[in-house]
């Protein structure tokens, strides 16, 4: 007799295994929404600390001060600021340790998940300590730039995390990641697209550190021509919107594909227009911290939009099914 896909499995070991969850779980697919979102809260509050001039609100790391490891009321909102953001960072860590546990009876089966789960919580270590080097490097554009691309990592791991969670929880096992047909067109279109949305990114974090909004008024600045920075940032940004429109054609065109793959390429057109409007729009009105904010957070967004889109046209996931 064969067993259920969502039969009890024996669980891994000790009485406290047993009380975690043995398939996917709503639970399990709003912790992941929950890792995404926090993942993004965190470059926007980083963001923040920039664009307020808070950089060094906490002068060391991983104390706020040589004295004290939280902020004192002489630093001001400054050290407020600076102080708030690293404490998201536990946050992040409690959200990752429990959506390790919630997929650690499905760690054989769910080997992806799982493995991801791992990532997210590796990379959140990492970021505390690469958050640690810039502020003992006062805040060099090159740290802080790093900072923003591991940050955007790990945006594209949630997204993929949650993603396959999703399906199987809506579907069940067997559904797929892209759930529908693609043509070598469509997926070559999706990864141009995603390949040049990242060099975007990483060419932006360039123009940042060129910009006045350094989060400290004594830190290094890129020694880079700022109208010729921005332009370069421009040209992937411009490889990106034709790449996606030429995936959502071929989308729209191809019977059989997926109500998810219509909706990521949708999607990934919709954040990149709305990115291209922020950024001209912040370079001729002299960078306002209202619309550089606003650009940063659509950074967070594009990036979760492009690795759908690549993901539904390119993953070969497929939820597998709980012995």
């Amino acid at each position: 007799m064969t067993a259920s896909p969502t039969a009890a499995r024996p669980a891994a070991g000790g009485s406290s295994a047993r009380r975690l969850p043995d398939r996917v779980t709503g639970v399990t697919v709003g912790l992941a929404l929950a890792s995404l979102i926090s993942q993004m809260v965190i470059v926007v509050t980083g963001g923040a600390v920039r664009l307020t001039g808070s950089g060094l609100g906490c002068p060391t790391w991983p104390k706020c001060t040589p004295e004290s490891l939280t902020t004192t009321a002489e630093m001001g909102i400054h050290g407020i600021i600076e102080f708030g953001n690293r404490t998201l960072t536990g946050v992040l860590g409690v959200i990752a340790l429990l959506m390790i546990a919630t997929l650690w009876r499905l760690r054989r089966s769910h080997r992806q998940a799982f493995t991801l789960s791992l990532l997210l919580l590796a990379g959140i270590v990492l970021q505390a300590v690469v958050g640690g080097v810039t502020v003992w490097m006062h805040l060099d554009p090159r740290i802080v730039g790093v900072h923003f691309v591991i940050s955007g990592a790990l945006i594209a791991l949630a997204t993929m995390l949650w993603v396959r969670l999703r399906a199987e929880h809506r579907h069940g096992a067997g559904a797929p990641v892209a759930d529908g047909t693609t043509t070598p067109a469509s997926r070559t279109a999706s990864r141009v697209a995603y390949a040049a949305l990242w060099l975007a990114l990483v060419v932006g974090t360039l123009v940042t550190g060129t910009g006045p909004h350094s989060g400290d008024p004594a830190a290094a600045r890129h020694g880079f021509d700022a109208l010729m920075i921005t332009r370069l940032h421009v040209v992937p940004v411009y490889i990106t919107v034709a790449a996606t429109l030429v995936l959502l054609w071929q989308v729209l065109r191809t019977p059989g594909s997926g109500a998810g793959q219509r909706v990521a390429a949708w999607f990934l057109l919709g954040a990149v227009l709305l990115q291209g409007l922020l950024g001209y729009w912040q370079h001729f009105t002299g960078l306002p911290v209202g619309v550089v904010a606003a650009h940063l957070a659509g950074a967070t967004v594009a990036v979760v939009a492009g690795t759908l889109a690549w993901q539904r046209q390119t993953s070969r996931y497929r939820a597998p099914a709980v012995a």
